[in-house]
């Protein structure tokens, strides 16, 4: 039991440094964006090409799928995004998940459809004994990786000037602006910023989930449901679903693999009776 929600946590980890990019956008701009998955494919496919035609360090890869999505994520907020801030919801899902097969499409042209190859680096392959469990090297980095970003984040939305302009702009818009916060900027920044960490997220999955054209269509859903349960606009909110997302999902399959992920929707559809607004509830970014 055990070893199975540890395995849990690991992927609740990479589920929650996806998805709380997407909660912090909308929690800030209210914009319906299905095609966060798209983004983290960014990332994992530009650490893959790094890591496997030009041979460079795994540290440096990670760093260089957090730029290239954040990147990728910046030109289309500038060129698509910010010109259906105010549109219709359903404008807003139908450009974002437009964006999700045009990336599909691409990305099979470009690449190929089958799954991305991945060698884990030698300090992280392996087992090693930790509360008498043997437990993947790699899923222990991922979860530290996980409580690394939760803390920066806590960390520089609460204790920074950015950060309050964040908490301003996510309480009241109109005010901001009426104080000199120049909000059209900080949409760019904060949408970049949750695409780079999906990005990273992206690179991180590489090693658990492995990455081909159709994965921000296939996990989707799991995006989605950390941040509706968790409680989109905060940050802990979508740390508690994923972790808990993440060992319902495992245990349901090691215990009921016949049941396959069934039992993940039955938790979301408990977890939103019991919590329509989420486990956290919107009070600004935390």
């Amino acid at each position: 039991m055990g070893i199975v929600i540890f395995d849990g946590v690991a992927y609740g980890m990479l589920l929650f440094l996806i998805g709380v990019g997407l909660s912090i956008t909308m929690g800030l701009m209210n914009f319906v964006n299905l095609a966060h998955g798209s983004f983290a494919m960014v990332g994992g496919y530009a650490a893959s090409m790094l890591m496997g035609r030009l041979d460079a360090g795994f540290a440096v890869s990670l760093a260089a799928a957090f730029v290239a999505a954040a990147t990728v994520g910046a030109l289309l907020e500038l060129l698509l995004y910010r010109r259906l801030y105010r549109a219709h919801p359903l404008d807003q899902v139908l450009l974002s998940i437009g964006i999700v097969f045009v990336s599909i499409a691409a990305f099979t042209w470009w690449f190929g459809p089958s799954m991305q190859p991945f060698k884990l680096p030698a300090a992280l392959d392996g087992q090693v004994s930790l509360a008498g469990m043997e437990v993947g090297r790699y899923r222990l980095f991922l979860i530290l990786c996980g409580v690394l970003v939760l803390a920066t984040l806590l960390l520089g939305l609460g204790k920074t000037r950015y950060g309050a302009m964040v908490r301003a702009a996510v309480d009241n818009q109109r005010v901001a602006r009426g104080t000199g916060i120049h909000v059209q900027r900080l949409f760019l920044l904060t949408f970049s910023l949750g695409c780079g960490l999906a990005g990273l997220g992206g690179a991180l999955s590489l090693g658990v989930l492995g990455l081909e054209p159709t994965f921000p269509l296939k996990y989707l859903v799991y995006f989605l449901i950390v941040v509706c349960v968790g409680g989109a606009g905060t940050i802990t909110g979508p740390f508690a679903a994923a972790l808990l997302v993440g060992i319902v999902d495992v245990a349901g399959k090691y215990y009921l693999p016949e049941a396959g992920a069934f039992l993940v929707y039955v938790f979301m559809i408990a977890m939103l009776l019991l919590r329509p607004n989420g486990i956290v509830a919107r009070k600004g970014l935390a």
